[in-house]
């Protein structure tokens, strides 16, 4: 595993990746709230390591406590760090939260093979509904039941719409991978053999 500072236009942001490289690899887009310490944290990157999946987990521009600057909130310019660190490779997107939506601004501009979105907020804007005709890659949500930030009516609007699976983890709030770190291990295992 390797962590360094990485130069992606205007911004230096932190990013932990596998030292193996492949055309798909699993990027990670973490929450508002949170870096991608989140993803070493639960161990999933270790996961991915160990299984040779490729991986790059990226401190984004919007993140509080990211380790990448200058910060933004512009959707654009956070999309344009993924299309930088992606390059001409077909990722697995990985996006919690605000990195959810993050994922599917760069999924219906670039294309995706895989979507893995955890409670992804704003997924239901007109603009970008009228977008997802133009995805092709499997898409699987994940929601905590309990999550108060994103209602569940509006997760089964968003995976119909998507024509996504739709997974409800039990006694989890909105980091529901965070709430159940092993059922998510093992979800993204699953999904990325189907891809």
């Amino acid at each position: 595993m390797i962590e360094e500072s990485v130069r992606f236009g205007d911004f230096l942001c932190r990013v932990i990746r596998s030292a193996n490289e492949g055309d798909n690899p699993v990027v990670f887009l973490h929450g508002y709230a949170f870096n991608s310490e989140v993803w070493k944290e639960i161990n999933v990157l270790k996961v991915l390591e160990e299984k040779g999946i490729p991986f790059i987990a990226i401190d984004m521009p919007y993140g509080s406590k990211s380790r990448c600057q200058p910060k933004t909130d512009d959707v654009e310019k956070n999309v344009e760090v993924v299309e930088k660190a992606v390059g001409d490779k077909e990722p697995i997107i990985v996006g919690a939260s605000l990195g959810g939506y993050i994922a599917l601004r760069y999924a219906v501009k670039k294309g995706v093979k895989g979507l893995l979105l955890i409670a992804p907020v704003r997924g239901l804007e007109e603009d970008l509904m009228k977008e997802y005709g133009k995805l092709r890659g499997k898409v699987w949500i994940i929601h905590g039941e309990k999550d108060e930030v994103v209602p569940k009516w509006e997760m089964k609007d968003l995976a119909k719409a998507l024509d996504a699976k739709l997974i409800v983890y039990e006694n989890a709030g909105h980091p529901a991978y965070l709430d159940r770190p092993e059922r998510f291990k093992e979800d993204l295992l699953k999904f990325c053999s189907k891809l």
